[in-house]
């Protein structure tokens, strides 16, 4: 009798895992997930009736969110690491207008990563960002504008915080 719940545990663990496989592959059907994308985890939402486009052996970690509002698209280059608790965004509100308006305007853009980008965890990234090749976005941070290729940029708003260093 002892036994029994630790057979319930791994019972409720394979429906669990069973449950995210058939959501990870209905989002490959919506979307444009390549086949050797990784979903790193659990409770990683994609959403929206726009366009996530995903690059080769890119992952992205547990708890993240890709939203893609109608008219707009998420591009994730390849070999792109995106860690847990990543948020990205194509619309969020204007925080410039009254909110009591009841059609105010958002704020909207594409996201594009560009190839072995790698994003920290607990990251949030703005509608109309484009992170460029072979950048670094800190853990922590809030990316509010575009961040060159080959830089690490970190903080709340993310700003630069150096180039990255040539391998010789």
């Amino acid at each position: 009798m002892r036994y029994f719940p630790s057979i319930l545990v791994r019972l409720f663990n394979t429906i669990s895992n069973i449950y995210w496989i058939i959501i990870y592959s209905n989002f490959r059907k919506k979307y444009e997930i390549d086949e050797s994308f990784r979903f790193n985890g659990k409770l990683i939402q994609l959403y929206g009736e726009g366009s996530i486009r995903t690059g080769v052996d890119s992952y992205i970690g547990a708890l993240s969110t890709l939203q893609a509002a109608k008219g707009y698209a998420i591009d994730i280059g390849s070999f792109c690491s995106i860690s847990h608790n990543v948020r990205v965004y194509t619309q969020s509100a204007s925080p410039d207008y009254d909110f009591s308006i009841k059609d105010r305007p958002q704020k909207c853009g594409d996201v594009t990563f560009g190839d072995y980008c790698w994003v920290g965890a607990n990251v949030f990234i703005n509608p109309g960002v484009a992170i460029g090749n072979n950048s670094v976005v800190g853990a922590n941070s809030v990316v509010t504008k575009d961040i060159p290729p080959f830089e690490i940029w970190g903080g709340v708003p993310a700003k630069l915080i150096r180039k990255k260093r040539a391998i010789e």
